[in-house]
């Protein structure tokens, strides 16, 4: 299958680290990998914005998604607290993640882990157009848990 070709460039700390790859044909999104020099450590609570080492010029018309990785959230209680991140074709600085901690131990992040997944997606422009009603929909203004939990 082929794809978009996104310019990357490694900054000096990202030096030796590999850049995201997809893990197996099927893999939505790549890996990024935690660009610290030392070990940190993420409390019960806190937060740290993790740097990659990367920065990625996407072209018009596409952003990327940074998003949790689902072993360090069942496993640790580790998620990114804008997820997802987004990151707009015209942004030319670093990647990072914005990890916190739900968990009840400390978290240790080390150099080259893996510790977001990024997933580059197309977007579309809209304009508003002022209305003074709206046409009528089967769930109408029902929100916020009104279809129920179950199957009815």
């Amino acid at each position: 299958m082929s794809g978009i070709t996104v310019d990357v460039m490694r900054l000096p700390h990202g030096q030796g680290l590999a850049l995201p790859a997809h893990a197996t044909s099927g893999s939505a999104g790549m890996d990024l990998l935690a660009a610290v020099e030392a070990a940190e450590i993420i409390e019960p609570g806190q937060r740290s914005m993790v740097p990659t080492g990367l920065a990625i010029a996407l072209p018009e018309g596409f952003e990327a998604q940074v998003r949790p990785r689902s072993g360090l959230a069942a496993k640790h209680g580790i998620t990114i607290l804008n997820s997802p991140g987004t990151i707009d074709a015209d942004y030319r600085g670093e990647v990072k993640v914005i990890l916190i901690n739900h968990g009840h131990e400390p978290f240790t992040i080390r150099r080259g882990d893996r510790i977001a997944q990024m997933v580059v997606a197309p977007v579309q422009r809209w304009h508003w157009r002022d209305s003074d009603a709206l046409p009528e929909s089967g769930r109408g203004e029902g929100g916020f848990g009104s279809t129920g939990i179950q199957e009815s």
